[in-house]
């Protein structure tokens, strides 16, 4: 719950990696070569050995904080700020926080934070559903200013499609959220992005648009809200995508100041939704856990790996740009 709590579970490395090997195996270790559960042999280097076919292995391989040489003190401190913080925290203050020296180091850290906040297993939404597209304007960080004259026109290089689906409570507020980036809101793209995320079950509202036609020929329930012609506003109509659109918008504005690179902004998308789906939460010590556990089974990634993505590559196909550890 304090900070003073978790400098007490993880006062050394040794607390840390334990925390972490638990997470990773918490039925017993099984190798990762051989798949026998067994107890395993502990080296000098602090490497577990299989018995049985005695191969070693890091508590860290496989996980995001593979082959790190940032100590894993500093990684579970970045996670316990990364979660206790309602609004986020952007890599340089992160990099503040923790007294790290590199801006690069802090970057990559919270970007690795990112990829694990996504659970392939997370349940579908349900009930009433609003489904709607909106557009990021995202710019990229330039090591020099450029004074640019003033314009009405949008700078459609840097504006971002997305598509945002919002499950609405009765008799009102709203429950969990996905939002994914697409290329421009069609049906080639609406489509599977309501299959992956919403139970059939489901009532699906949107605003009338054509693109969402198909959805009763595939058996979902469809309560179309048509805007053309009508004297209604399209946030009255569907107010969940739109409150969530704005916040969003604010959240990208206000922690990151609109400086995300267009071609990392799924991950970035990750993160809202992961704090959004987890805004009434009280305990830290959940968030935090949820978040370690998750990146104890994350693939790692390189830095480089991180700093060259291009759109759409590298995502777990077809898992969209959402988050959720639970629920």
């Amino acid at each position: 719950m304090r900070w003073s709590d978790f400098e007490d579970w993880f006062a050394s490395e040794d607390a840390c990696a334990a925390y972490l090997e638990q997470l990773r195996w918490p039925s017993g270790f099984v190798c990762p070569a051989c798949g026998v559960a067994e107890d395993p042999g502990r080296t000098s280097r602090g490497r577990l050995s299989c018995r049985a076919c005695r191969y070693q292995c890091s508590v860290t391989a496989g996980t995001i904080f593979d082959k790190t040489r940032t100590p894993l003190r500093v990684w579970f401190a970045a996670a316990w700020y990364i979660t206790s913080q309602k609004q986020g925290i952007s890599a340089l203050g992160l990099q503040r926080v923790l007294g790290l020296t590199s801006y690069e180091t802090a970057w990559a850290m919270l970007h690795r934070f990112r990829r694990a906040m996504v659970r392939p297993d997370r349940d579908l939404l349900t009930g009433t559903v609003e489904v709607d597209e909106s557009f990021l304007a995202l710019r990229r960080r330039t090591g020099k200013a450029r004074k640019t004259r003033s314009s009405k026109s949008h700078n459609t290089e840097h504006l971002v499609p997305v598509v945002i689906a919002v499950e609405v409570l009765d008799p009102k507020g709203f429950g969990r959220i996905r939002v994914r980036r697409i290329d421009r809101p069609t049906i080639e793209t609406m489509e599977p992005f309501i299959h992956d995320n919403i139970e059939p079950i489901a009532t699906v509202r949107t605003d009338g648009s054509a693109i969402y036609k198909q959805l009763a020929h595939d058996g979902m329930d469809h309560d179309p809200r048509v805007q053309l012609g009508s004297s209604r506003p399209a946030h009255a109509s569907l107010p969940g995508v739109h409150r969530v659109a704005s916040l969003l918008k604010r959240w990208l504005l206000g922690t990151h100041h609109g400086a995300v690179d267009p071609k990392h902004v799924d991950y970035y998308l990750d993160e809202f939704v992961f704090r959004f789906n987890r805004r009434n939460s009280r305990s830290r010590g959940m968030l935090f856990y949820r978040l370690m556990q998750q990146a104890a089974v994350t693939a790692p990634v390189t830095y480089s790996h991180i700093r060259d993505n291009e759109p759409g590559q590298h995502r777990r196909s077809p898992i969209p740009a959402t988050a959720e550890l639970s629920g």
